[in-house]
């Protein structure tokens, strides 16, 4: 197997793309190898790295099925739910907290 080629920043040629790139066009690597790799060099650290690979070798995204779509509802409600008071918070619970902000910070809620 050779090399994999390596571009710089904004020089990767057409026809390469990215997962993200793919995605915004409603595709997927499926399956396929990287077919180049793009590098973005840093200060004083080590490069990006993004792996590139074909369009014309991409598949169309799976669509969401009814199933996938309820357990990801379920799986966000979970995340969304405090453990401590075991209500919605209404926004995905920090990690760095464990718990939502009224729980967290009690004395500033009753000083509001």
């Amino acid at each position: 197997m050779g090399t994999m080629p390596v571009y710089r920043w904004r020089l990767a040629p057409e026809g390469l793309a990215t997962r993200r790139q793919l995605r915004a066009a409603g595709l997927r690597p499926g399956g396929q190898d990287v077919g180049a790799q793009l590098e973005r060099p840093r200060y004083r650290r080590g490069p990006l790295i993004a792996f590139l690979y074909r369009i014309e070798l991409a598949r169309p995204v799976r669509p969401m099925t009814a199933a996938k779509t309820a357990a990801l509802a379920k799986a966000n409600t979970g995340r969304r739910t405090c453990p401590t008071c075991r209500r919605d918070a209404g926004y995905v619970i920090p990690a760095s907290l464990g718990m939502c902000v009224p729980c967290a910070y009690p004395e500033e809620q009753r000083a509001a």
